[in-house]
């Protein structure tokens, strides 16, 4: 829907029409119901914002995967376009003036007329454009190279459900970037410990199109990254294997292993022939040896010792399940409490609660931890202004149980300005977390300016917790800067920031990002028991906690 309204939007075609189908995608992304459940008891025409025009072109994609509309625009719209429309900073009005003016229909196009300076033929684009549109066009170029890690995680996952098929292969697991948990991926390592080999390449065959090179085996599939399957015929090979493939090139090269530590059955076995101390597989980068050693203890996380969920939105905000739903689900899985922060009022556009909303949400919250015997507390992921203040005054804020700060909005402040902007709002006497640090979208949108170290300094002084946001499209904060906040003494709160069900199932990259800095359960939040959370509730004013 949202790109069928770019493409209409392109060509100019009614405003109103343009905004009925964003309007019906945005309506679409805020449901608290599974959509094919809708689509399977024909209610579309229940939903505000799904008109009969659009209904009809939902059921139809959900019949036949595919659009009448979308397919008759892009015969339409040249074909390029849709790429134009992914770089950040460009929208429809733009793309379709520039291609009246200068004629660009793609984007290896529009670098070039950058380059030329042609862009400033069009009304509105000058030099710090072209070079804002080359900077994006750069990025887009290395974005291209990667995927998130959790969809590797999902490429992975299928090929390997392909490949346990083959009677052949005795064991398998991915290896490389992946079993490191960094957070995009350039390529999919695979080791298979395999038994008759002529047996092993004649099913695969039948799977699989690949070439091989000695004992690595290039799949040829369409994965978006580069997928290789490393294969051993015994035991020892298969750890050796494992552990070479696992990396990283310079954790290895540190380890300085000879041929005399490859006896071992197991990556432990080889560890202990080289006189090494095990390292977990998302440990093993340089990090590791630069970080002091005390810090070098094996991050011991996992999702088991995690009894809290922080951070968390609902309905009341932009979230796509109720509160009731979202604290169900949390007692189902296993949490022994929970505190909701749905999007604060100057959030607008993510339908942020004013003073009179969070009253309604506070009764709703009581009756619901009653009824379901299991502590909630409210919370609010409140914004911060450009100021550095919190967008409510300070004695409205003492209402909250758990205040989670984040920015927001303005995120192209000079560093100075940005890093006093966080740092404010880090002394605030109300601020327990720092949401998401530095802002970055992976393969998206970069981090803003600012002087992580001055901010993680002031986190430690004023004893707020910083995020590592469990979303795969930020794991935020940066792994490569938990080494230094531990030797600060920082805590950390390991957080979904889930908005549907489904989202609580994240944290297993919240946890891989923190296990990459050897993270301790006693400095995640998260992990501590109800009565030691209300202490660290409790630190800065006493009487905050009351229930």
């Amino acid at each position: 829907l949202e790109t069928i309204a770019d493409m209409m939007e392109f060509k100019g075609e009614n405003p109103f029409k343009v905004g009925a189908f964003r309007n019906g995608a945005l309506a679409i992304k805020r449901l608290d119901e599974d959509l094919q459940n809708i689509i399977a008891k024909k209610k579309l025409g229940e939903i505000k914002g799904i008109g009969k025009g659009l209904q009809a072109v939902v059921y139809e994609f959900f019949e036949k995967g595919e659009s009448e509309v979308y397919n008759e625009l892009k015969k339409e719209v040249p074909e390029g376009i849709e790429d134009l429309l992914k770089i950040r900073g460009l929208g429809a009005k733009k793309i379709r003036q520039l291609y009246e003016t200068i004629g660009i229909t793609n984007v290896g196009e529009l670098e070039q007329a950058c380059k030329e300076n042609r862009l400033m033929l069009a009304k509105g684009f000058g030099e710090a454009t072209q070079k804002k549109i080359l900077e994006e066009i750069e990025k887009q170029k290395i974005y291209s190279k990667f995927v998130r890690l959790n969809v590797g995680c999902q490429f992975a996952e299928e090929i390997i459900k392909k490949l346990k098929k083959i009677s052949a292969i005795r064991k398998i697991e991915f290896t490389g970037e992946l079993r490191r948990g960094m957070e995009v991926i350039s390529d999919i390592d695979l080791v298979a410990l395999i038994g008759d080999e002529n047996q092993f390449f004649i099913e695969l065959k039948k799977t699989f199109t690949f070439e091989t090179n000695l004992n690595k085996i290039l799949l040829q599939e369409e994965y978006a990254v580069p997928v290789t399957l490393h294969i051993a015929k015994t035991e020892d090979e298969y750890a050796k294997e494992t552990l070479l493939t696992t990396g990283s090139h310079y954790f290895i090269s540190k380890l300085r292993l000879d041929e005399k530590s490859y006896g071992g059955i197991t990556e432990e076995a080889i560890f202990s022939a080289a006189g090494k101390p095990y390292v977990i597989p998302e440990m093993r980068e340089e990090e590791y040896f630069e970080a002091a050693e005390i810090f070098r203890k094996n991050s011991d996380l996992s999702v088991e010792l995690f009894k809290g969920m922080l951070h968390f939105h609902t309905t009341y905000s932009d979230g796509r399940d109720s509160l009731r739903n979202m604290i169900t689900s949390t007692k189902q899985f296993g949490y022994s409490y929970a505190a909701v922060c749905d999007h604060s009022k100057s959030a607008f556009y993510a339908n942020g609660l004013n003073e009179d909303r969070i009253v309604k949400q506070t009764e709703e919250i009581k009756l619901l931890a009653d009824e379901l015997n299991f502590p909630v507390m409210q919370g609010i992921e409140s914004d911060i202004l450009q100021s550095g203040d919190l967008d409510y005054d300070s004695d409205f804020l003492a209402n909250f149980d758990f205040v989670v700060a984040s920015v927001h909005s303005r995120f192209s402040m000079i560093e100075d300005e940005m890093t006093k902007r966080i740092i404010k709002a880090v002394e605030n006497e109300h601020t327990d977390v720092l949401g998401h640090p530095s802002g970055r979208l992976l393969l998206a949108r970069e981090p803003y300016s600012f002087d992580v170290k001055k901010v993680i300094d002031a986190c430690a002084a004023n004893q707020v917790a910083i995020e590592i946001n469990a979303n795969p499209y930020r794991l935020d904060l940066d792994w490569r800067y938990v080494y230094y906040a531990r030797e600060k003494n920082c805590l950390f709160s390991i957080n979904q920031d889930a908005h549907s069900v489904e989202d609580i199932n994240l944290l297993r990259y919240g946890i891989s990002a923190g296990r990459k800095g050897g993270l301790q359960s006693e400095e995640v939040i998260n992990c501590y028991e109800l009565e030691k959370f209300k202490t660290f509730l409790q630190r800065k004013i006493k009487s905050r906690f009351t229930t």
